[in-house]
């Protein structure tokens, strides 16, 4: 079946309403008008809410984990099992083609065993390829554990926000989805801090805590009230929600509401593909599609899965640097999460696409000086003070942003193919970006981030001229300034 037909398919099952609940969980800040009568059902016990929340985001920590192994792991693998620079981009690239498979699939198989169902099933994907690269003697079995944990990686991206949407009350749902975020850059510094000191088998081992935590856990918690309503199980939806609420909470006013909205959905217009292209929907579709592609054609992908072996080129500690890298990343993350709603969308996407142009720039400087032996002294520090920067600035504004924006510019009748679209391009993008750095590199160090410095370039060029500010304004006031 063909990439469209499967983008297509899903809408006849889970896509349209996993996204809208994503939509819901962005802009719950937007919805103080919706009356006190709906406030007052979020003053019951948040405990099973806290809980169900932690136990999922072991799964955002998963997929932080799988992207994060291949950076510290580069030279240690490719000396045990020989492998050459285009052996091990295709190892390091095949998380991302795995990911695209498990991006497609995730919504309709959340929507026929749940969401419970869909974050078990997708973390035993990332068990069998942990122990398929722990157990590698070659690049056959390590490739497939890749791209098994890559599968996994997708699904669990997709399906983990979902979750924590549905089943978080309003007061508390926009700042527990961004703990998936959160939880994601946590995943990737601790893979890189880890792989300074384990032997890549051993690091491989690790990436099967979270899926332990997540398999266990899910026993502990309840399914996604919304979920069930789907289904028809009207009546475990609202003993769930009574759950996630409390014994002294009022869930009537909810319940009404999830049953409304499930039978709006329904009513609406299934949308095809080619819908995404008619004149009133491609503003949007370009702005969304356009952020995604821009946001991996910058190079993140290339900095992340290759972070150590750049600072070792650069004559920088792979170790040190590493660290550094993790630590701040995460920092950033958290600072990011509490100032997003505060300062606007568009400003720090500028802010951060000029901070990638000039990291890149840096960066590239001190790769022209090394090659043409100028100022070797200085080489290091302005390699390591380009990639920080670097990740500084993307995980600020461009890595998380398009994610936000994408969830809000959508129109409401297409949401589900075009979020689809967007992300399948997204993993696309990183694919490609992942399997060409190596190459690049080896070709001109110094080019290959001057290249980048371009790409991010346009993107200031892109956001100025074609994206709207979605801050402080409800669904349709942002389709009527698209329109």
């Amino acid at each position: 079946m063909g990439i469209s037909e499967n983008i297509e398919n899903g809408q006849d099952g889970e896509l349209e309403d996993a996204r809208e609940a994503l939509i819901m969980s962005k802009n719950s800040s937007y919805e103080e008008g919706s009356g006190s009568q709906s406030s007052s059902n979020c003053t019951g016990s948040a405990g099973m809410v806290y809980l169900s929340t932690f136990v999922a985001v072991a799964g955002s920590f998963e997929v932080g984990s799988c992207s994060g192994y291949s950076s510290p792991t580069q030279n240690a693998i490719r000396e045990d099992l020989s492998l050459s620079i285009l052996e091990y981009s295709l190892f390091g690239s095949l998380l991302t083609v795995g990911a695209m498979i498990g991006a497609i699939t995730s919504g309709p198989i959340a929507d026929y065993i749940g969401r419970k169902g869909a974050m078990r099933f997708s973390s035993t994907f990332c068990v069998a390829g942990w122990l398929a690269i722990y157990f590698a003697e070659g690049y056959w079995a390590l490739d497939i554990g890749r791209l098994a944990t890559g599968y996994g990686m997708g699904a669990l991206s997709f399906v983990v926000p979902v979750f924590i949407a549905e089943i978080a009350p309003k007061n508390l749902r926009g700042t527990l989805t961004t703990v998936t975020q959160l939880m994601v850059a946590t995943g990737v510094s601790a893979a890189f801090i880890m792989g300074t000191v384990l032997r890549w088998r051993v690091l491989a081992l690790t990436g099967l805590i979270p899926c332990l935590i997540l398999h266990v856990g899910l026993f502990l918690i309840p399914e996604s009230p919304r979920w069930l309503a789907k289904k028809g199980r009207e009546k475990e939806s609202e003993t769930t929600l009574q759950k996630l609420r409390g014994r002294g909470a009022d869930i009537s006013y909810e319940a009404i509401e999830i049953k409304d909205y499930i039978q709006t959905l329904e009513n609406l217009p299934k949308a095809k593909l080619l819908e995404l292209f008619q004149r009133r929907n491609l503003r949007s579709v370009v702005i969304g599609v356009g952020l995604m592609v821009l946001q991996q054609f910058g190079g993140i992908n290339a900095v992340c899965f290759y972070a150590s072996s750049i600072f070792e080129v650069a004559g920088f500690s792979p170790t040190v640097g590493t660290i550094i890298y993790a630590i701040l990343q995460v920092v950033v993350v958290f600072l990011n999460t509490t100032i997003i709603d505060k300062v606007g969308r568009k400003p720090l996407l500028l802010v951060s696409a000029s901070g990638l142009v000039i990291s890149c720039l840096i960066t590239g400087l001190s790769f022209y000086l090394k090659v043409h032996e100028l100022a070797l002294k200085s080489v290091p520090m302005l390699a390591v003070t380009g990639i920080l920067l670097y990740i500084g600035t993307f995980s600020a504004g461009l890595g998380p942003i398009p994610w936000v924006i994408m969830s809000e510019i959508f129109p409401l009748n297409i949401k589900g193919v075009a979020g689809s679209v967007a992300t399948l391009v997204n993993w696309f993008c990183a694919w490609a970006v992942s399997f060409t750095f190596n190459l690049l590199f080896s070709w001109s160090s110094y080019g290959t981030f001057i290249l980048y410095a371009a790409i991010n370039a346009v993107t200031i060029v892109f956001v100025v001229l074609l994206v709207p500010e979605t801050k402080g304004r409800t669904l349709e006031q942002i389709q009527a300034a698209i329109r």
